[in-house]
This record gives C-alpha cells, structure tokens and sequence, in this order.
C-alpha cells in the first residue's frame, strides 16, 4: 500500500486521505447513533420492568434501579444492541437513497427512519417467530417508547451527520 501511496501527487495523496477522514466520521456517527437509540431502549425497557415489579408490590431504591439498568445495558448488549446496528443501517441506507430522490426533509427522513427501524424490529421479530426481545414491546406504549428510542437515534445520526459528516469536494474530487 505504501507503494501506492508514493506514486500519488499530494493534491491526490489528500483527496485520498479525505476519503478516509469521510468514511471515519461516518462510521462514528452511524456508531452514536446506534449508541443513543440502544441507551434509551435499554433504560426505557429496564425503568418500564422496575415498574412492573413496583406494581407487584417489589419496592426498589433508586440505587437498586441504577443496578438494574447497568445490568441490563451490559446483558442485553449480546442480543439487543446487534439487532439495533442492523435495524439502523438498513433504515438509513434506504433513507439515503430516498433523499437523493427527493432532496428535501432530510431531518424528518432520518428521524423517521430511525422510529421505522425499531418499530420493524420489534415487529418483524414478533411476526417471524412470535417473540419479542424486550418485555416493554408488548403494549402500545412501549413500543412507542422503544419507536422513541429509534427517533432520538435517527436524530443524532442526522444532527452529527450536518456537522461532523459533510463532504467537502475537492478540484480533485471534481
């Protein structure tokens, strides 16, 4: 590779080097919001099980709860968060290809990509083989909390994506 490298112009050695800088940014933004979403699903779904236990009569503290969601954060990472990763990435590369058709509501396409993308998660999971990963997905309003969680992700993904992810085209891009 390096051999490559020293063949290049320096006006191509940093068009390539852009390439690079480009694809890592758009990978840590895609990966924060993987992160947010899987963060309040997760919490949402651990605080929404605290409850239920409340209802039973269980009392938890508030250190108990923290306990609780470090425990779920960690253990549901195995299953949940894989599941997320996936869910986004096709929502977003679909929203890609939407915006270059439309080229307008870029904030809302991605937002709602990221809602679509839990709730056909949860969904499909349920319709393909009759489960649900998370307990808090069985009624409507928590499966409008994890759709939530997928909305704040598509936010994130498009909010830091306007900052951090635009394409400066180069003469040499041209």
């Amino acid at each position: 590779m390096d051999a490559i490298l020293i063949g290049l112009s320096c006006e191509a050695l940093q068009a390539y080097m852009n390439v690079y800088g480009l694809l890592g940014r758009k990978l840590a933004i895609y990966l924060a919001a993987i992160l947010v979403t899987y963060l309040l699903a997760t919490v949402t779904a651990s605080l929404h099980v605290a409850s239920r236990l409340a209802a039973m009569g269980v009392t938890l503290d508030p250190a108990a709860r923290l306990a609780m969601i470090g425990h779920d954060l960690v253990g549901m990472a195995g299953m949940f968060l894989p599941l997320i990763a996936f869910a986004l990435l096709v929502a977003f590369l679909v929203t890609a290809l939407v915006h270059y058709g439309l080229r307008r509501a870029r904030v809302l396409l991605y937002v709602l990509a990221g809602a679509v993308a839990m709730l056909a998660l949860h969904l499909g999971l349920h319709a393909a083989f009759g489960l649900t990963p998370v307990a808090i997905a069985r009624s409507a309003g928590g499966l409008a909390l994890q759709t939530l969680a997928g909305a704040a992700g598509g936010w994130v993904y498009i909010g830091l994506n306007r900052r951090y992810g635009e394409r400066v085209i180069d003469p040499i891009d041209a």
